[in-house]
């Protein structure tokens, strides 16, 4: 699979706006609206411990009906947009995926897994071409799948943050995948986004004994 060319067409979706913006809002000022968004009350009590949000987050496959609320969903992208990146050039793109049909599209291309037809469904795609580096294409790759994981983390984290549950998708056909959202940006991740049905418990983790290595 051949990454995203500047020369290829990209098949650009339906254009995403916050549910509010500032009434001064100036397209010129650089973060005015990702400020505003990050700023704005949620409906909920937002958890604002980063560790007890990373303890508790937990992957979830089934999700209940209960709509999310679209400040939520507009937190959850700008957490996306506040993460590091190669340069700073954000070597990745966002599709939010509304369409029911869509959705179960996407089921398919992913291994048949039904927890895709989640309420909220965000694909992060490579976008090497945004990585103004004088690197061979290979590195750009290597930024912009990096690029588009960071960000799809921030975002894991946000919503767990606004207590919400989600889970990671990363098994998928690609071509697939490319083919539903019509775009010629390879996918690196799905994040699939909801209230949970039930609460879950801590899973046992390696101790850090195990997982650190130390280098004198």
């Amino acid at each position: 699979m051949r990454d995203f060319h500047p020369d290829d067409d990209f098949a650009s979706p339906e254009e995403y706006s916050p549910e509010s913006s500032p009434d001064d809002f100036d397209p010129g000022l650089p973060n005015q609206l990702l400020d505003f968004v990050l700023r704005s009350e949620p409906a909920e009590v937002v958890d604002t411990d980063l560790f007890a949000v990373m303890k508790k987050r937990r992957s979830t496959r089934k999700f209940s009906d209960k709509p999310v609320e679209t400040v939520k969903i507009d937190k959850i992208i700008a957490a996306a947009d506040t993460a590091p990146t190669a340069g700073n050039f954000q070597g990745f793109e966002i599709f939010y995926v509304k369409s029911p049909e869509k959705k179960r599209l996407l089921v398919d291309a992913c291994n048949f897994q039904s927890c895709v037809d989640a309420p909220i469904v965000l694909v992060f795609c490579k976008n090497p071409s945004r990585v103004k580096f004088n690197f061979p294409p290979y590195v750009l790759r290597k930024f912009a799948i990096q690029d588009a994981t960071l960000a799809a983390g921030y975002s894991q984290l946000a919503a767990q943050a606004l207590g919400l549950s989600s889970i990671w998708i990363g098994m998928f056909d690609e071509q697939k995948v490319m083919d539903i959202l019509q775009t010629d940006l390879v996918p690196s991740s799905l994040l699939c986004i909801g209230y949970p049905k039930q609460s879950k418990f801590p899973k046992p983790r390696r101790n850090l004994k195990d997982l650190v290595n130390v280098v004198w």
